[in-house]
């Protein structure tokens, strides 16, 4: 095993981004200035400022940007108001996790049961062991019924003789019908325990992960929790004056550090993959739990047994009755009979019933999103979920830009593969909070749509002097920066603490495996299940990213062929539109230059290595 993660095992993960009252209220008025202005710069837009002579050129990008501002109105709404840190009390029995009149509360009162699964297929057993090893640290304040159980979908030897010698429950099946979902189902049909706990083979949680997390339960309704998952392994990189001290010794260290007092400290090689997911859980999924609707990402999450399954078998139980419906139909069509024989209609039944799956996870590559989505349709139950703030568990990250694709690939087009066959904005059960918070997750992959659209304008304007607008003047930057201005300040304001420009770029570079996911989904094809590799996959992966250097040169080259036509040649090139294109190409190609460096990134001990060679 490559256990390059055990020099980081000192590392703590951050606390909870605080909350503000002040702050938000400072958020929520710039996002209200900024929503106001983004509309007046999108009008005018569409009736003053369209370039009548190269419509072919104007219309697409004032789509691109009127997509792009429905997607803000979104995140807009997503980030709009927060609540403050809390950790309920751990629930002492059984009883405390149940509905006022409810079946069990007849029954005598017992410590909680848990199972915990560590869903595993094909990585080395010894990096589950740690995470076995961990799970078995973990405390509580009450008695209770831990149990461990390892998913084993890869029915390995090795994996079993580390779970004897753990102590632990060994599961595994004769398929892999379901992949990830199917292995879960399976071990749920093996076990019994109130609360499920799912983690990845390289999760490893904290001592603390039931202490902190099943006073949510207090709520009957609370079906599950989700906590943030934490890459405790992401590169620190190293500064500027170190790298240049390396390669260039006194000298180098003198010029890194005279501009690192100048620019402060600039480090080279951290997180290149833009793995950090904070931004994300501490920002964005967590300001979803005004809604309802934190959704499941997997690792680190606990359910309550009854939840998932009641919701599986009402699903079940619908699946079968459209089967049924359907067959009857069609039936009557080409018998032209008013009505099914009441045996046939029996028959066609019990083949529904045998046909369908009882999923408590849904076959899908996306199943915890989609099981979300299930749980919180159903309107009767009213099922609730949380996104639990404080870390509880450590992950390892993607080592390398191929499983960094694998992973984004199958985030991308799990969710674009419900969007298209299941969208839960037209379902039924769904509140309209809920509808709005998934819709800007689904919108958010349709961006690379438009994202292509940003990154060849400025190319299209620097080689041939055409403008998408009428003129770059006065009128043009005074909505531009206005809009653009308090857009930066708001999301500011609302991430505070947390640094953005990194995922910013991230998303825009993303465009190519963005649109192979959209272009997946579309034809049809499915979308695979592969499990991100947990080791580094050697080499350097530039053929991953030769849409993002082609965006690079061109822009280069464009903005070199737009600067001489301006002495040079009569090609309708004006000196504000191209310094405008020129920032903004540039803009993109920094953007670019994230994803270009991180493939070809290696660890700073296998670049020591090979300069030692």
């Amino acid at each position: 095993m490559d256990d390059y993660f055990r020099r980081f095992e000192h590392r703590r993960p951050p606390e909870p981004l605080p909350y503000s009252s002040g702050r938000e209220l400072v958020w929520q008025a710039l996002a209200t200035i900024t929503a106001l202005l983004g509309a007046w710069y999108i009008w005018w837009r569409w009736t003053q400022s369209l370039n009548h002579d190269a419509l072919w050129f104007a219309v697409p990008l004032v789509v691109a940007e009127s997509c792009a501002y429905l997607g803000l109105l979104l995140f807009i709404y997503n980030l709009w108001k927060d609540q403050p840190v809390t950790i309920p009390a751990p629930v002492a029995t059984l009883h405390d996790t149940l509905a006022a009149g409810s079946d069990g509360l007849s029954e005598p009162d017992r410590p909680i049961a848990v199972d915990l699964f560590f869903a595993t297929y094909n990585e080395d057993p010894e990096l589950v062991r740690l995470g076995i090893s961990d799970a078995r640290a973990i405390t509580y304040p009450h008695p209770i019924d831990i149990r461990i159980h390892v998913c084993d979908d890869g029915r390995r030897p090795e994996m079993r003789q580390v779970c004897d010698e753990q102590g632990v429950n060994y599961i595994t099946r004769a398929t892999n019908e379901g992949f990830k979902a199917g292995n879960l189902r399976h071990a749920m049909e093996q076990t019994s325990g109130d609360f499920i706990v799912i983690f990845d083979a390289d999760t490893r949680p904290f001592p603390t992960i039931l202490e902190n997390t099943l006073g949510h339960f207090r709520d009957p309704k609370m079906a599950w929790v989700q906590t943030p998952q934490w890459f405790y392994d992401l590169p620190e990189g190293v500064t500027l004056t170190e790298r240049l001290s390396h390669r260039l010794g006194r000298a180098g260290h003198l010029i890194g550090q005279a501009v690192e007092r100048l620019a402060g400290e600039i480090r080279i090689g951290k997180d290149p993959f833009v793995n950090d997911a904070e931004m994300f859980y501490q920002v964005i999924l967590r300001r979803r739990n005004r809604a309802n609707a934190a959704f499941c990402c997997g690792a680190g999450s606990v359910h309550r047994r009854e939840a998932v399954m009641e919701a599986a078998l009402r699903s079940f139980a619908a699946s079968v009755e459209r089967r049924v419906i359907a067959a009857e139909e069609e039936i009557t069509l080409t018998s032209r009979e008013p009505v099914v024989d009441t045996g046939l209609l029996s028959a066609i039944r019990t083949e529904a019933v045998v046909a369908e799956v009882l999923a408590p996870y849904r076959f899908h590559v996306s199943e915890d999103i989609y099981t979300s989505i299930l749980l919180h349709s159903d309107r009767e139950r009213g099922w609730k979920s949380v996104l639990h703030p404080t870390y509880e568990s450590r992950m390892l990250s993607p080592q390398d830009l191929l499983s960094w694709s694998v992973q984004r690939f199958k985030y991308a087009g799990g969710s674009l593969d419900i969007l298209m066959n299941d969208n839960p904005l037209f379902r039924r059960g769904l509140t309209m909070p809920q509808r709005l918070m998934y819709g800007t997750t689904f919108w958010s992959y349709l961006a690379p749509l438009w994202n292509v659209v940003f990154l060849a304008a400025p190319v299209v304007y620097l080689a041939t002097g055409i403008a998408p607008v009428s003129a770059y003047t006065l009128p043009f930057f005074l909505h531009a920066m206005a809009f653009l201005i308090s857009l930066e300040l708001a999301m500011m304001a609302s991430t505070w603490g947390i640094a953005g420009y990194a995922s910013k770029s991230s998303y825009l570079a993303f465009f190519p495996l963005g649109l192979r996911a959209i272009g997946t989904v579309l034809s049809g094809r499915k979308i695979s299940f592969p499990v991100t590799p947990k080791d580094r996959q050697l080499g350097r992966h530039l053929r991953l990213v030769r849409p993002q250097i082609a965006v690079v040169v061109l822009t280069i080259a464009s903005l070199l062929w737009g600067s001489a036509a301006l002495v040079w040649a009569d090609t309708g090139h004006s000196v504000t539109g191209v310094v405008t294109n020129a920032l903004w190409g540039l803009n993109n190609c920094l953007a670019m230059s994230g994803i270009i460096r991180a493939a070809m990134w290696k660890p700073e001990a296998e670049l020591t290595g090979e300069s030692d060679q």
